[in-house]
Formats: structure tokens, sequence, C-alpha cells
């Protein structure tokens, strides 16, 4: 267990991961806030459900409410480094939902509801789970903390 919660905080990365982290972050928050509370004109996840249904992702209110967890709890974890590989994980598979489920037929650009968008921040999530969190983040001071307190270092 120390090892996989070693491998899961640790990174080497230094600024590039809060460059890419924080505004990522910002924009999965966003997004999930318009599909759990209705802000930023979104449908709430009884609007956000209804069409999540209307597109054979059944049941519709549930996939709503897990597509709007991942990507506002997801988001705010990587605003701050907080879990970063499993909170980008899990933000990289509903993109990856969101991707080929939704976007796939049409086309390539976000003009036409195409992948473009979805895609890009599909690599940034992935990314996100290579590097980490990186030197300024949570991630760092939960690592740092764990091993002060059980001599691990």
């Amino acid at each position: 267990m120390n090892n996989l919660l070693k491998r899961t905080l640790i990174s080497e990365a230094g600024l590039e991961a809060i460059i890419l982290r924080v505004p990522i972050g910002l924009i999965l928050a966003a997004h999930g806030s318009q599909k759990l509370f209705a802000w930023f004109g979104g449908k709430g996840l009884e609007g956000t459900g209804q069409w999540m249904a209307s597109i054979g992702l059944n049941p519709g209110f549930v996939m709503a409410l897990l597509a709007g967890s991942a990507e506002f709890f997801g988001g705010i974890a990587l605003i701050l480094g907080l879990l970063t590989r499993p909170a980008a994980m899990i933000s990289a598979v509903t993109m990856l939902v969101a991707l080929f489920w939704v976007h796939w037929g049409n086309g390539f650009f976000l003009s036409s509801h195409g992948i473009e968008y979805a895609l890009a921040l599909l690599s940034a999530t992935l990314a996100l789970t290579v590097i980490g969190g990186g030197r300024y983040s949570l991630d760092r001071y939960l690592i740092g903390t764990y091993t002060r307190e059980t001599n691990y270092e």
C-alpha cells in the first residue's frame, strides 16, 4: 500500500503541472457545475439526465450525476492538486465517453459539436494522469506529511 500511495502522489513535475492543472480544472469544474447545479446556463441534473437518456446514456439521471460529479469534483481536485492522478484519470474516462458517445458523429470542429474540444480535454487529463500534481500541489504536501509521520523517506 505504501508503494501505491507514493506512486500516486509523488510527481517530479514543476510549473508545467500547475499551468495545465488550473485551467483544465476550472473548465471541468464549470462544466460539472452546469450538470449538477444548473449554474452558468446549465440544465442541472434533471435536464442533463433527460438529454443523456435521449442520446442513449441510460439511466440518464445517474449518468448526469456521474459525469457532473467527475467533472466538478475532479476539476476542483485538479485545481488544488489533490489526488491529481486519480482525478485526472476519472476525468479522462468521462472525456472519452463524451468524445465517442456524444461528439464522434459530428466531425472534428467545435462549431459542429465535433470531437475537437473533448479531444483537447482528454489529452490534457491524460497528460496530468502521467505527470501528476507536481511540486505545487496538495499531493506534494500529503506525501511529505505521510513520509515524515511514517519515516518512509
